[in-house]
């Protein structure tokens, strides 16, 4: 009988609350790591980007009774990759509508690392490029409407990792009106494998199930 690595096991998550007049955020928090510096750097990381979507919304909005909300969603918890985005809403009085924005983290859990897109790749490898087309692809497909006509990714680009997708995001009013919403597009990790940095949390994602 062998023993299970602990590390292919889901993070406990656990839900925090950040509360102030008119404001309620839920925002994640990872408990139960048996490595705590790795826990405390997750959870600081996670913690920041709360707090920056709160200052982004509050330099966004007009002067008032500003009414704010923020959730979560975990979108990957296992193989020791954690990735997530977190999605802040306000709303102050008399805009013609709220403003949202959204910001995602993706972990190595087993170190605490945040890995950001260009850390899931080759050093040199051409993954902008390869994405922007495959994401120009699917506008096409997709009919998707956008302000002008879209170029390229930032280097630096809003992504969450689903199972075997890579999804890219962009921010309300990126490339697309703001009826769009947050345009994503996923993108199979079989397409971007040639790129893909081992022992990345992209490079986690094309291993074998067992």
């Amino acid at each position: 009988m062998t023993t299970a690595d602990p590390g292919r096991f889901p993070v406990r998550i656990e839900t925090m609350t950040h509360r102030a007049p008119n404001v309620q955020i839920f925002f994640p928090q990872a408990a139960g790591l048996a490595d705590r510096e790795a826990q405390t750097r997750i959870n600081r990381t996670i913690a920041a980007q709360t707090r920056e979507l709160i200052r982004r919304q509050l330099s966004a909005q007009i002067k008032g009774m500003t009414q704010m909300q923020g959730y979560y969603e975990i979108k990957t918890n296992e193989r020791g990759v954690l990735s997530l985005i977190q999605v802040n809403y306000a709303y102050t009085p008399p805009m013609a509508h709220g403003m949202t924005f959204a910001g995602s983290l993706t972990f190595a859990v087993a170190t605490g690392r945040p890995y950001a897109l260009g850390d899931l790749f080759k050093p040199g490898s051409p993954y902008v490029a390869r994405i922007s087309e495959i994401v120009r692809e699917q506008i096409r497909e997709r009919d998707f409407p956008t302000l002008s006509e879209f170029t390229a990714i930032r280097p630096d680009q809003d992504y969450y990792i689903a199972d075997k997708a890579l999804v890219v995001y962009f921010q309300l009013y990126e490339i697309a009106p703001y009826a769009a919403g947050f345009p994503m597009f996923p993108i199979s990790v079989y397409a971007l494998q040639d790129m893909v940095a081992e022992g990345s949390p992209l490079g986690a994602m094309l291993a074998d199930v067992c």
